[in-house]
């Protein structure tokens, strides 16, 4: 058994011909791009592109396995280089369970599931070539046939105030909308972890992943987990999410909470920062509040006695993002000097940074991979930052 990488919520801005597939990624942010920054430089070991079910993108994904640049393995996922990719897919439900629009994830094990799912999508989207479309079936249909292909079936950043499970789409309880049994994991998002939804009993029986929802290049693990593997294939990642045969999830890497943009409730118009309970603005009595998830999960809330044993979740900043002074040119030359960035957060100790960069630098660093720096709270989509001293 060893240790693996994992961030499993990657987009794809462009196809290789310029068509727009996430309209609000990056250009650079391409199938060939993604496959090459996550293996060398960021240094995962697997990685769930989330827009696989374009038809261009499964076009590029198959030239790319004939020209031998991704090799299709026997027990599910495509390798390329150092890294093995799990195809996937997010959609939008909102039928008539839904008070709002919830966006799932789905990720299957071979290309030719992925086609099968895409072709069954396109009856029921009206564009297949965008990433996180309405899908126009409910919940547990769409579910059933994720797993009718031998898919796995994920509920996307679960509470953020806009398309998400409980951040808009149920009043109280998952089972308004999906079936319990047909859920593999639970995606936290970057304003909430695992200790902040403790509490809310029904979770109690999933695992929780945590991933980067990349919208650019250097978004790419900016959260994600480490899991104990044989090897780095799909069918040994279902294995971890439901806990089986030693293998697991055994740490959740991510922002600290107060990071995420939706933290705290904060008015729509103006950004003020609002009380749990405020319904009209202080500053500008506009009445469009933006619920923090904080107040939501706290909602959602109830004394839990019984609860599941749970890997640590390291608050642990992204030094791109974040570290004041550090900028690209800096960071180049700590990857040129130990290969990844995974390298950089768990393998390097602080003395052989302080050779690569000054010692502020460094010890910055440092702290945010152990989650150390000061935070100011972020919200209604504003992200937080680092405290300057």
């Amino acid at each position: 058994m060893q240790d693996f990488y994992a961030d499993l919520h990657i987009h794809i801005g462009r196809t290789l011909s310029g068509r727009a597939v996430k309209i609000t990624g990056s250009k650079t942010l391409t199938l060939a791009r993604i496959l090459e920054t996550s293996s060398a430089r960021k240094g995962l070991d697997i990685i769930g592109i989330i827009d696989c079910h374009s038809p261009e993108v499964m076009d590029e994904m198959a030239e790319m396995i004939e020209q031998g640049e991704l090799k299709e393995l026997e027990q599910g996922g495509l390798r390329f280089q150092d890294t093995t990719l799990i195809p996937g897919t997010e959609m939008e439900i909102y039928d008539h369970h839904c008070l709002g629009p919830i966006h799932v994830l789905a990720y299957f094990p071979t290309l030719l599931h992925m086609r099968e799912f895409s072709n069954w999508m396109s009856n029921h989207m009206k564009n297949i070539h965008l990433s996180s479309q309405r899908i126009y079936c409910d919940g547990r249909t769409l579910q059933q046939k994720v797993h009718e292909l031998g898919g796995l079936f994920i509920p996307a950043h679960v509470f953020t105030p806009f398309k998400s499970l409980f951040g808009k789409g149920v009043h109280h309880s998952l089972t308004e909308v999906f079936d319990p049994q047909l859920i593999d994991a639970i995606e936290l998002g970057l304003s909430s972890d695992t200790e902040m939804v403790s509490n809310i009993k029904e979770l109690q029986a999933y695992t929780f992943v945590s991933n980067s929802d990349a919208h650019s290049l250097g978004k790419i693990a900016r959260e994600y987990q480490k899991l104990r593997l044989s090897h780095a294939n799909f069918t040994e990642l279902k294995m971890a999410l439901h806990e089986q045969q030693d293998r697991v999830v055994t740490a959740n890497y991510g922002l600290n909470p107060l990071l995420g943009k939706y933290h705290e409730t904060v008015c729509a118009k103006c950004g003020e920062q609002l009380s749990n309970s405020a319904t009209i603005c202080t500053n500008c009595e506009s009445t469009q509040i933006i619920k923090g998830v904080a107040t939501r999960i706290k909602e959602l809330s109830e004394q839990v006695t019984d609860k599941r044993a749970r890997p640590p979740y390291i608050h642990q900043i992204p030094p791109l993002d974040f570290i004041p002074g550090l900028g690209p040119k800096m960071m180049e030359r700590l990857v040129q000097a130990f290969g990844t960035e995974m390298n950089i957060l768990h393998r390097v100790t602080l003395e052989q940074l302080e050779q690569i960069v000054p010692h502020k630098i460094a010890k910055m660093i440092d702290l945010a991979r152990t989650g150390q720096l000061a935070i100011e709270v972020g919200g209604g989509g504003v992200y937080g930052k680092v405290q300057l001293e």
